[in-house]
């Protein structure tokens, strides 16, 4: 459905490409295109103002808008004399992403290594169980690393996170140093040399 003209057109081109992107995320187009307006908002928009906008019918906004009440990306206002409900994503947007990382991992993530858990606590039968089983371990020890990084991480605050993110290649650097220095990185054997015709 395209968007009202009176959308700046950089505006309408965001809210847009939003709306695509939150349907391969997961996320309804109509909510994705809702969230990407009430991001670029100067201020806290009402449903009324949120569906004339976008050309929506105020059932699918209300719909929307409690969705991602559920996924808390948008706190609820109110403005003094007005009874109606206003919405506003957090001006922080590492808050958006720490917010956003959470629902999914809650959501996506926790029921996966708990199936993992169960499945690691089962005595395999076969040769083929016991290849899933191993296979299955790999899985839940990568994940249960990444969410404890993750953990560590949000303890930082957003200005030394942000640093982090920056110093990949630095970090990378140093780890093969690390490994070169204790030898747990040390280089692949080279292959044979091809027989010399003079043996």
């Amino acid at each position: 459905m395209p968007l009202q003209d009176h959308l700046p057109p950089l505006n309408r081109e965001f809210v847009a490409h939003f709306g695509e992107m939150g349907s391969k995320w997961g996320i309804n187009r109509t909510v994705g295109q809702i969230y990407a307006l009430i991001f670029i908002s100067p201020r806290a928009l009402n449903a009324d103002e949120i569906a004339e906008q976008l050309e929506f019918s105020r059932s699918n906004v209300s719909m929307g808008l409690k969705e991602l009440q559920s996924w808390r990306l948008v706190r609820l206002r109110h403005q003094p004399g007005d009874r109606r409900e206003y919405f506003e994503a957090p001006a922080d947007v590492w808050e958006i992403f720490r917010v956003l990382a959470e629902e999914r991992r809650r959501r996506e993530i926790e029921p996966t290594l708990s199936m993992l858990r169960t499945a690691l606590l089962e005595t395999p039968s076969t040769d083929a169980e016991r290849h899933a089983q191993a296979r299955m371990r790999d899985m839940h020890d990568l994940i249960d690393r990444l969410m404890t990084w993750f953990d560590d991480v949000q303890k930082l605050a957003p200005e030394t996170a942000l640093q982090l993110m920056g110093m990949g290649a630095t970090v990378t650097r140093v780890l093969e140093l690390k490994d070169r220095l204790t030898g747990k990185g040390a280089a692949r054997p080279a292959r044979a040399d091809k027989p010399s015709d003079a043996a």
